[in-house]
């Protein structure tokens, strides 16, 4: 107990020392001259670039500007001592009178100030922390976008489905702000980030463009393997700089299944009934087993995949690309995917 109140005072000693104000320079430090306006005012053209020093510290560099000019006069002021001293005195004997020691350290640690509030009553915070406004939820707003043309392409309504082009390519400079500002620095991590990231936004415009076009001849297929590329590419680019609403530790849901019979999971068997875009379905193997959503493209490439659109999870619709026969048609009657629950805006 007596330690750990020596240490108190030691810090509190220390901190008010701390506090001591710096004495007046003179007129003439170090070849400087001080006009009458800076000595009114308080401004020192010397010392302001000091003030983070200790008093100690101030006066060795003042000492040693002094001495560069071949001047040894400079001396640290009379006062300096006796202040010091009758500082110690009154510290001192507010130790002594209790108002300081406590009889259990919880006490004595009470009455030192909050050192994270000493900077104008806040925390003291890194400036250079990087400030992104609401460029993440504007981000985040494409994925709105997307799945209003995907009711509409769904709908085959080719007249609002060829005015979308034109209004994903208005995000191209908010993909870039947000590329550059959220990863700003050189450090290898964010350089390899913006590489990536910008990676994604080409494939995103890319598969934007194959879209129009497949618009343009009104070939369905085409536009709904586009559409997937597209949904794609921008999953991937919310993933990969950290726009994600929730992070899934989980590797693998299959673990989950182990013991439990393949009956539990009720669907079509797609060897036998492969799922058609707009099909639900629930994926019945790898490393997302259980999971539903909704057929949006199959790739006509032979590898006979198909890309999937999970339902709704924290406001985040994930996309999976797997092959046909893990998507098992839901059987039964079923909510529609929510898509086709967004009210369509009044032109």
């Amino acid at each position: 107990m007596k330690d750990c109140l020596m240490v108190n005072v030691a810090r509190f000693l220390a901190f008010l020392l701390l506090s001591i104000p710096a004495y007046n320079t003179s007129p003439f430090v170090g070849g400087f001259a001080i006009s009458s306006s800076n000595v009114a005012t308080g401004h020192n053209p010397l010392t302001d670039g000091m003030s983070h020093l200790k008093h100690r510290d101030r006066f060795v560099a003042l000492r040693m500007l002094k001495s560069n000019e071949n001047d040894n006069s400079v001396e640290e002021p009379s006062s300096l001592s006796s202040q010091r001293r009758a500082f110690f005195h009154r510290a001192v004997g507010t130790l002594v009178s209790g108002s300081v020691l406590s009889s259990s350290p919880q006490g004595a640690m009470a009455a030192f100030p909050d050192m994270s509030t000493m900077n104008g009553g806040k925390a003291d915070k890194s400036k250079s922390k990087t400030r992104l406004g609401g460029l993440p939820n504007k981000i985040r707003s494409i994925g709105q976008v997307l799945d209003e043309l995907q009711r509409d392409l769904m709908q085959e309504r080719w007249d609002l489905v060829e005015q979308y082009p034109n209004q994903l390519r208005s995000y191209v400079p908010v993909f870039t702000t947000y590329t550059d500002s959220a990863f700003p620095s050189d450090e290898p991590t964010d350089k390899g980030l913006r590489v990536a990231l910008r990676y994604e936004v080409g494939r995103f415009f890319a598969s934007l463009e194959r879209f129009r076009q497949a618009v343009a001849r009104r070939a369905l297929s085409e536009a709904y393997v586009a559409y997937s590329d597209m949904a794609l590419h921008f999953d991937r680019y919310l993933h990969v700089g950290g726009l994600y609403t929730y992070y899934d530790d989980v590797v693998t849901t299959e673990v989950y299944f182990k013991g439990i019979s393949e009956s539990a999971l009720v669907y079509a068997d797609p060897i036998k009934d492969a799922p058609d875009v707009r099909d639900l379905i629930v994926l019945v193997k790898g490393p997302d087993k259980g999971k539903t959503g909704i057929v949006i493209g199959i790739y006509p490439d032979g590898t006979n995949n198909c890309a999937v659109k999970l339902d709704r999870s924290k406001g985040m619709r994930e996309i999976k690309i797997v092959p046909r026969s893990w998507a098992g048609k839901r059987l039964g009657e079923q909510d529609p995917d929510d898509v086709f629950l967004i009210p369509r805006k009044s032109k």
